[in-house]
């Protein structure tokens, strides 16, 4: 069973060309233009849903990241083959802030 969002989030995905992405932000409009902003962290949950059951992708920097420790700016795209399926926990490059 799936939630309004994530049927918006599904439905334009299969809207856009096989292996293009949607920004979180299109998806909200869609649900509620006016006031759109409300729901950016609702959609992220949705997303994180459907990316652990498998339907979709979310991409930081154009590349598959792990929905359990993505963090910023991000897309969504449908799963393709070859994308990962796991991610290993690997340690921040580049050091100390």
């Amino acid at each position: 069973m799936t939630t309004p969002i994530q049927d918006t989030i599904l439905s334009q995905l299969a809207a856009v060309a096989p292996g293009k992405s949607i920004d979180p932000m299109s998806v909200a409009k869609a649900i509620q233009p006016e006031r759109w902003q409300r729901l950016l962290g609702h959609i992220r949950t949705d997303a994180i849903e459907l990316a652990r059951q498998g339907q979709i992708v979310i991409l930081r920097h154009n590349k598959p990241a792990d929905p359990e420790t993505f963090r910023g700016v991000y897309r969504l795209r449908l799963r393709q083959d070859g994308d990962p399926t796991s991610f290993e926990k690997v340690a921040d490059e580049g050091g100390e802030d």
